[in-house]
Order: C-alpha cells, then sequence, then structure tokens
C-alpha cells in the first residue's frame, strides 16, 4: 500500500540489517553423544597379536568413527572422533567377559567426551602374572606392559594414533589440529597419515637445531644413531644417541 507523505522530509536514515549474535564456543571433542547413531560408520579393524603367561594370543578389535560439529572461535567446525569399540565374542574362553565389558565401558566414554583418558587409565592396569609382550615402539624395540589390558589398551591407543586422534604417546591431538586433519581428508580424499619415523627423526633434530641456533651453542655431533639414526653427541666421554632413543656406544 503507498503512504502520501504531505509534510516536509527533513532527515533520512537507512535502517541496518539486524546482526546475529556469534555462536558459544562448543568443544566438538566434549560433546556427549547420547547413543550411537543409525547406520554406517566408517570403522578399523585391527588384529592384535601378543605374549603372555599363557603363550601367545591374537584377538580382533573394531573401532568406529564419526564426524562430529562444535564451534571454535564462533566458527562452526567438524572434527572426526572414536564412538564405538567392540571386541566379538567367542575369541578368548573366560577373558572375553572382561574384554566385552571394558569395551562398552570405553563406547560410553567415547561418546561421553572423555575416551583419552579411559584408555589411559587402563594402561595403569596390572596383574601378578607377570609381563605382557605386545606392539614395538618408536624405536623397533619390543613393549612391554603390566597386563594383557594394558597391552589391549596400548595397541587401542595405537589405532586412534594411526587415525590422528591421539599422538603416538596417547595424548590428546588439540582441537585445532583435529580440525585441520579432518579438513585435509575431505580435500585429499583419505585420513591423515602419521609421519614415517624418517620424518620425525628428521623434524626432531631440525627442532633442536633450531633451538641450539637461538642458544647461540649446542652440543657438538659426532655421529648418527645406529638405532633410529638420529645425531650421536659426546656424553661423560660415550657417544650417546641425542634423538632420545637411550643408545649409548658405551651399554
Amino acid at each position: 500500500m503507498a503512504v502520501e507523505i504531505k509534510s516536509k522530509i527533513v532527515s533520512y536514515s537507512v535502517k541496518k540489517a539486524v546482526q546475529e549474535a556469534p555462536l558459544a564456543d562448543e568443544n566438538p571433542l566434549t560433546v556427549r553423544i547420547p547413543s550411537r547413531p543409525e547406520g554406517t560408520l566408517e570403522a578399523v579393524s585391527e588384529k592384535i597379536s601378543y605374549v603372555g603367561a599363557e603363550g601367545r594370543k591374537k584377538v580382533y578389535l573394531l573401532v568406529s568413527f564419526m564426524p562430529v560439529e562444535g564451534v571454535l572461535d564462533g566458527k562452526r567446525v567438524v572434527i572426526e572422533r572414536p564412538v564405538e569399540f567392540f571386541f566379538p565374542s567367542g575369541q578368548l574362553s573366560s577373558e572375553h567377559q572382561w574384554i566385552t565389558a571394558t569395551m562398552r565401558s570405553l563406547s560410553l566414554a567415547a561418546r561421553g567426551g572423555y575416551v583419552t583418558q579411559a584408555v589411559a587409565d587402563l594402561r595403569k592396569v596390572a596383574w601378578d602374572k607377570g609381563l605382557v609382550r605386545c606392539g614395538m615402539n618408536r624405536w623397533g624395540k619390543p613393549m612391554f606392559h603390566d597386563s594383557e589390558v594394558a597391552a589391549i589398551a596400548w595397541s587401542i591407543q595405537q589405532i586412534l594414533y594411526r587415525r590422528g586422534f591421539l599422538d603416538q604417546d596417547g595424548n590428546q591431538v588439540p582441537v585445532e589440529e583435529l580440525v585441520r586433519r579432518y579438513a585435509h581428508r575431505l580435500t585429499h580424499g583419505h585420513p591423515w597419515q602419521p609421519p614415517t619415523p624418517e620424518e620425525e627423526a628428521q623434524a626432531e633434530q631440525q627442532a633442536k637445531a633450531a633451538v641450539a641456533a637461538e642458544k647461540g651453542d649446542g652440543p657438538t655431533v659426532v655421529g648418527h644413531c645406529p638405532e633410529c639414526r638420529g645425531e650421536l653427541i659426546m656424553m661423560d666421554g660415550c657417544p650417546t644417541c641425542y634423538a632420545g632413543c637411550g643408545w649409548s656406544k658405551c651399554g
């Protein structure tokens, strides 16, 4: 409907668009997922082999992942989180009950947003049957754990590390890096891949060289470690690995 203006116009102003309030931050790492969503989820299935007091055992684990939204610095972001841990029954005799129960608890922890701490706590479980050998460390040496529970927990950490959710020591990757890794996946069509041992050693050497350059001094390099190819320095009169694998020429 047209409106006729009969009085004199003395001023005018342009109505500004109403600005939306900024989004409140919501950490996608701690967003609670009420239940496992319907439909298909991407999953990693892995065979785990370990040696304990009862000899060598092999079990299979399955870990499911899903994208989770959140808000970071006022912007919507997406990361990938584990949401389900599954241990097919019938693999072991009497032990499968506690493993199945543990997987259910881990699934609840994953959907609650505290799975990293839950898995780290499982690595502290000990028993009276001696050490359990499972896996190799970053320098190619066998790993020994205080129980079967601890061995399987370490194996789960390695699954989450290779998926990009944890670092190699089982620590939580910052949410900003998780956002970048999931964006990398969407761009390149495949998940983030952990660096090779050679790339890790090179990056560590570069970081130490940068620190030494800032200080204006640093240890003299006398060779390369035969175990991890890191730099050797003289320590107490003996060539010792500066990269931290512990190798020493003097034993």
